[in-house]
């Protein structure tokens, strides 16, 4: 068989395993409680639901769509970021719909990089932020995922010391896995160094509105000078619990995203017209909803929080996103994060993700996403209190 370059630089799929084990027992039978994947459990709210079913009864919506998105939808992204964080977006020039987050941040990663380009990717992070420029040639070094003076000081090494020099550095915050948040302070030093070493920023902001305790986050872009060599990508998949809806964004510097829009142009027609239209709806009505979205959160992560001390594991509380970030517990540190995972699920019936799917730097740890309701968080709590008292 033949062996496809690009296919050979992708790391073997962490989760395989841990999924191939969690969907045996589901077929026997066992009722297995998911913290692993961040599939978001939520409706849709009701008001996006009828905006598209009022919209696709109008068959000159069912034709091809429009790349970059409707003018509508990018009108209403643009509006939404002078509305959250006081930042003005030409939607002509500086907003693309995508089709999630996700597809945003590898079609980018296909728009700028080179052969052999040098990236800085954080390290736990979300796996397109480096498996994006990966499949496009690209070569990774890792950064600290806690935003700081080390991570700023690793910057400066990277640059130093790698050759070619870097051409990207990519933020996520609040972050996936780690669900770490970063200050204004912080970006303002990020983007001066940025502009002085002429890198490219790529910012994930999926989780703007899921927060919790505290100040909103707040975008790079908000940060004076960032607009001039920043994209940012964000979604609707958590903040509106759209997640099979495949709707986000990309938006900044308009020669980036200009060479965004030009590889969309080769590769798809956008999104269906009627998501658009209930995503701008969304968008331009839907503070009450973002609200309850994230009590419900909340109220969840508290529940684990509680729940889980009681049984024996002392989970951090995250400040944002929908997981937490855990130590394994000492008594199991001889394990692998993919081995306690496994023990977890055939043990405990709990499915959770291994932090080494994140990244070499997220073993010892484990993601929980708060994706059951307080009653099912509670179940696995009671099924967990046997292994970690025994």
């Amino acid at each position: 068989m033949v062996e496809f370059h690009k296919i050979k630089r992708l790391p073997v799929y962490v989760f395989e395993e841990v999924n191939r084990l969690k969907a045996e027992a589901r077929a026997a039978g066992q009722d297995i409680i998911d913290l692993g994947m961040g599939n978001p459990d939520l409706p849709t709210p009701q008001f996006i639901v009828d905006k598209l079913v009022e919209t696709v009864q109008d068959p000159k919506t069912h034709r091809y769509s429009a790349s970059k998105g409707i003018p509508g939808l990018r009108k209403a992204q643009a509006n939404y970021y002078e509305r959250r964080f006081g930042v003005k977006l030409n939607p002509e020039t500086q907003v693309v719909a995508t089709l999630g987050s996700k597809e945003g941040f590898a079609n980018m990663a296909q728009a700028i990089t080179a052969p052999g380009d040098v990236v800085l990717v954080p390290d736990p992070t979300y796996p397109i932020h480096s498996f994006g420029f990966l499949m496009s040639g690209g070569t990774l070094r890792s950064m600290p995922a806690k935003p700081g003076e080390e991570f700023i000081r690793s910057m400066e090494k990277a640059v130093k010391h790698s050759i070619p020099k870097p051409i990207a550095v990519i933020l996520n915050f609040p972050s996936n896995p780690t669900a770490y948040v970063a200050e204004p302070a912080f970006y303002k030093e990020v983007v001066k160094f940025a502009k002085k070493h002429d890198l490219i920023i790529l910012s994930d902001l999926a989780y703007s509105e899921i927060y919790f305790d505290g100040q909103a986050p707040t975008s790079v872009l908000e940060i004076d000078g960032a607009e001039d060599i920043t994209v940012e990508f964000t979604s609707l998949s958590k903040t509106f619990s759209m997640p099979g809806w495949r709707m986000g964004f990309a938006v900044g510097n308009e020669t980036l995203i200009a060479a965004l829009k030009r590889v969309k142009s080769y590769l798809d027609y956008g999104a269906f017209t009627p998501i658009q239209v209930a995503a701008a709806a969304a968008l331009n009505g839907g503070n009450n909803s973002i609200e309850e979205i994230r009590q419900i959160y909340q109220s969840r992560r508290d529940c684990m929080i509680d729940s889980f001390a009681r049984a024996g594991w002392d989970v951090p509380p995250p400040p944002a996103t929908m997981f937490a970030w855990a130590p394994i517990p000492e008594k199991f540190s001889h394990l692998s994060s993919v081995d306690f995972c496994k023990m977890l699920i055939q043990e405990a019936s709990v499915a959770v993700s291994p932090g080494l799917g994140f990244g070499e730097h997220g073993e010892g740890y484990v993601r929980l996403a708060l994706v059951e309701n307080e009653q099912r968080i509670r179940q696995a709590a009671r099924n967990l209190k046997p292994i970690f008292n025994r």
